[in-house]
């Protein structure tokens, strides 16, 4: 039995069936949407009209998986969990049985306790409905938007509401967006968003939603000012959906999220699995406990489950927090320890930074790239990377994510093989470049 028919919980169905057939084990799915399957990460992109079609968005739908014998119910709510029963409770008090169950209820955006939040005028970017809610209040005339928070969501948001013609304010409690990234990385990624027309407005968090007398949203309130909008945006972060895990008393961990083991297997009931946004993973580096709500975990996390429910055995094997967004023509990337997380870490660190160009400096198109590594004093071990460029930055994070899952130092990174040619590079790549000068001042 699988609760939530999204990454995590399709990826445990089907990697069960494909270990264990039809005869073997009944796999049935409930979620309590209409949808399933579905990108949420293209939610931004759809309400921007690079995606013409939100059926654009849906990788598979339940007759996909029927005809693999998968019975997905949707629109079909799971209201509790019955441990001692073996059961999972649906609405309506519909009991059904189960021998292994998987959790992976996913997130839920993060809404502080602010007057007129929960109001008409104010979205979320978390499923389908969300986003055909912020095209429709597009279509009906708005015109000025404000976007709570600086992240990935943020950042998206803010650039494809520009996109379709409004005036953007971003509201950040922080400092700076992008607080995923160290100060000097942050402060490019502002420059590039006010150099755009985004009003950022930092170190503002938000105090009221002002309604008009017809109960619309009419401004965002902070301390210093009120800023007018036609439509309010939440990017303020995912957490873990966790009441149903909860009310049932499955275990917690230090985030929040549900307490799992490597093999995503609850620790408190082992025949009970969770997967996602929902679970509580750990980072690969310091092996602390951590929630990160991305969809590339929720997918392998949700394999891991349904490898061993399958009779397969697997670990998940942590996560590094690699992630990648744009804004403009600006793409951000960071992978591993940002200064913070390596100070609270206790790692004694060393930071560099480099500037160059994405392609050779004579080859139309070239743009420039920042890149910062940090590495451990001593060992020159890598522990995270962080970019900031033009057209073709961002995805050299991959090569870092590489590196700091194997444990490279920044002079075997040096020394790598990377390939080169004029409309993709310079002779020596950026990551090149910023791994020896790390490299070179390790060593004197």
């Amino acid at each position: 039995m699988v609760i939530g028919g999204d990454a995590a919980g399709l990826s445990a169905a089907a990697q069960a069936r494909r270990l264990r057939g039809a005869s073997e084990l009944d796999v049935v799915v409930l979620e309590q949407g209409p949808e399933i399957s579905y990108s949420a990460c293209g939610i931004p992109y759809w309400i921007g009209g690079l995606v013409s079609d939100r059926d654009r968005l849906m990788a598979r739908t339940p007759a996909d998986f029927a005809a693999q014998d998968v019975a997905v119910r949707t629109d079909t709510r799971a209201e509790g969990i019955d441990l001692s029963a073996g059961e999972v409770v649906a609405a309506g008090g519909e009991r059904l049985g189960y021998d292994h169950l998987v959790v992976a209820t996913g997130g839920k955006p993060f809404r502080p306790p602010v007057p007129g939040l929960d109001a008409d005028g104010v979205h979320g970017v978390h499923r389908l409905a969300d986003g055909a809610d912020i095209r429709a209040a597009i279509a009906a005339g708005a015109k000025r938007a404000v976007v709570l928070g600086g992240g990935y969501i943020g950042l998206e948001m803010a650039e494809v509401l520009q996109t379709r013609g409004l005036e953007v304010t971003v509201v950040l409690a922080d400092p700076l967006p992008m607080a995923q990234l160290d100060d000097d990385m942050g402060e490019r990624v502002c420059a590039a968003m006010c150099g755009m027309g985004i009003d950022v407005r930092p170190n503002q968090p938000v105090r009221e939603i002002e309604l008009g007398v017809d109960g619309a949203v009419r401004a965002v309130r902070t301390d210093e000012a009120a800023y007018d909008a036609d439509l309010v945006v939440l990017g303020l972060g995912m957490g873990p959906e966790t009441t149903l895990a909860q009310e049932a008393g499955l275990a917690l961990g230090t985030t929040g999220a549900i307490d799992v083991a490597h093999t995503q297997r609850s620790r408190s009931h082992p025949e009970v699995f969770a997967a996602g946004d929902c679970a509580q993973t750990f980072h690969r580096i310091t092996g602390e406990a951590i929630h990160v709500a991305l969809g590339t975990h929720a997918n392998k996390q949700g394999r891991v489950a349904g490898s061993v429910i399958g009779g397969r055995p697997a670990r998940f094997a942590g996560v590094l927090g690699t992630a990648m967004t744009k804004v403009g023509d600006l793409e951000v990337a960071r992978t591993g320890l940002c200064t913070t997380q390596a100070e609270e870490g206790g790692y004694d660190y060393r930071t560099e930074l480099i500037e160059s160009s994405t392609r050779a400096g004579y080859y139309p198109g070239s743009a420039p790239i920042t890149v910062k590594i940090i590495t451990e004093r001593g060992s020159g071990l890598l522990l995270g990377a962080q970019i900031v460029g033009g057209p073709g930055s961002g995805k050299r994070i991959d090569v870092f994510a590489t590196a700091v899952w194997a444990g490279m130092t920044a002079e075997t990174l040096a020394g790598s093989d990377l390939s080169y040619a004029p409309p993709f590079s310079p002779t020596y790549d950026p990551v090149v470049v910023a791994a020896r000068v790390a490299s070179r001042i390790e060593q004197g």
